[in-house]
């Protein structure tokens, strides 16, 4: 059955829309090659588009042709201002940009252990309001947020989980009770960081691929045939609770501590790297808000002295992964290394590729898991201490996994860190605002 009249010129709106999105600025004739449709088509929803405030001239192109200059077309950036909140656990992080998603401005702010709930709110909330401020922005057509913890299918409100703050979930009500005229919505945050990785990282070129994200705990990002999975309860991916060998106990349902979260998350990180002989450097011990920080440091340092090694003695990886080279623990608490894995004259060599072996061991225990069951063909290591571990970490995982597991899979590196988070919930705020504003409709021009 052919599609109506007004059906078909609202695909076509949408599909300009997007193309504006995806490319800039066109003019008409771009549009009409790239959308396939005939001059009078695209003649009119430009008109369409132009009236209902959605698109506006930005400028003119020459185009190499006789006559008058072509208008380049652009969409209106400033119809709607949007805002994306990471909320971890030890701070808020806020970032407000146009309905292009160009970023206007952005500001983070920590939030101690020993701040009440009541006035941590209070602090996320006024820091909110100060990046839209300098953002110039009157106010806000969506929110979207990134937080631990689970998020209800069903309602899409954040569950109350032991171990996180319970400002986390007075945020979100506060964000809506103060902001009424927005949309906000609340996504977990290693979902969200999939979602980036998918659209602007490493991970362009996969439909099927797993973050594990690695920060200030653990957690893990399905994707399946380009669909994010979350599981009938939205727990999918809590990675954390997964029992592993080397555990001092096993999880329960209200504390991840004996899983995979006590071999891998940022404050274990720092402690096994004092186990290999990396202690933090004096007056540098991480507090609970600066763990991350350290053990991102720990790793980072220790893939420096690793490749210091390699350019100088021509040394490689194998040396220090081959039989007989390292001896592990699946637990990974462990990890003795030869005097031949690197030369006598780094003695900080040693224990940072030691390091660098014991937290593989105990990063491919959680990612032969997820292979087993998932064959997903791909694992991005993100978060703050992937990105550190960088190629050096992701190869020692990878060699693992071949061992342990005969299904083929890549372990590559997130490309964007921490950030990926905020990045993730920016471009959710972006999609829904411009599926709503982006559908067509009479209705008078409303800026945002």
């Amino acid at each position: 059955m052919p599609a109506s009249p007004s059906t078909a010129r609202a695909i076509n709106d949408r599909l300009a829309l997007r193309l504006l999105q995806q490319e800039g600025p066109l003019t008409a004739g771009q549009l009409k090659q790239l959308t396939g449709l005939s001059r009078p088509t695209v003649a009119d929803l430009v008109e369409r588009l132009t009236a209902a405030g959605l698109i506006t001239v930005v400028g003119e192109s020459g185009e190499q042709r006789r006559g008058p200059n072509a208008k380049v077309y652009g969409i209106v950036a400033d119809r709607a201002h949007l805002a994306a909140l990471d909320i971890r656990t030890e701070g808020v992080a806020v970032t407000v940009a146009d309905l292009v998603g160009r970023v206007l401005a952005e500001a983070s702010a920590p939030i101690g252990d020993d701040t009440g709930t009541g006035p941590a709110v209070e602090q996320a909330v006024a820091l909110v309001e100060r990046v839209v401020k300098e953002a110039g922005a009157d106010r806000l057509h969506t929110v979207g947020i990134g937080a631990p913890g689970l998020i209800d299918p069903a309602s899409g409100e954040l569950r109350d989980s032991s171990g996180l703050p319970e400002w986390h979930r007075r945020l979100v009500a506060a964000l809506q009770e103060r902001l009424p005229e927005a949309r906000v919505s609340v996504e977990n945050e290693t979902n969200l960081a999939a979602l980036a990785e998918q659209r602007d990282g490493v991970a362009r070129d996969r439909d099927t691929f797993v973050l594990l994200w690695l920060g200030h705990g653990t957690g893990a990002a399905v994707v399946l045939d380009g669909a994010l999975r979350r599981g009938a309860s939205g727990g999918t991916g809590e990675i954390g609770f997964l029992p592993v060998p080397g555990a001092a106990a096993l999880p329960s349902s209200t504390d991840c501590e004996g899983g995979f979260h006590s071999l891998a998350a940022s404050g274990a990180v720092v402690d096994l790297a004092a186990r290999c002989g990396i202690p933090v450097e004096p007056g540098q011990e991480p507090s609970a808000v600066g763990v991350v920080r350290a053990a991102a440091g720990l790793v980072r340092s220790a893939v420096r002295d690793v490749r210091g090694v390699d350019r100088g003695a021509g040394a490689s990886r194998a040396a220090s992964t081959s039989k007989g080279v390292a001896s592990r623990s699946l637990g990974g608490t462990e990890a003795s290394v030869s005097p031949r894995a690197v030369p006598a004259a780094s003695p900080r060599a040693v224990p940072a590729t030691r390091f660098l072996d014991a937290l593989a061991d105990r990063l491919a225990v959680g990612v032969a898991a997820v292979v087993a069951i998932l064959d997903p063909g791909c694992v991005v290591l993100g978060g703050e201490v992937g990105q550190a571990g960088g190629d050096e970490l992701a190869a020692r995982v990878q060699d693992r996994i071949a061992r342990m597991t005969p299904l083929p899979t890549e372990v590559r590196t997130t490309t964007l860190g921490g950030s990926a988070v905020l990045r993730g919930a920016l471009l959710t705020a972006r999609d829904r605002a411009q599926e709503e504003l982006f559908t067509p409709g009479e209705r008078p021009v409303q800026r945002w």
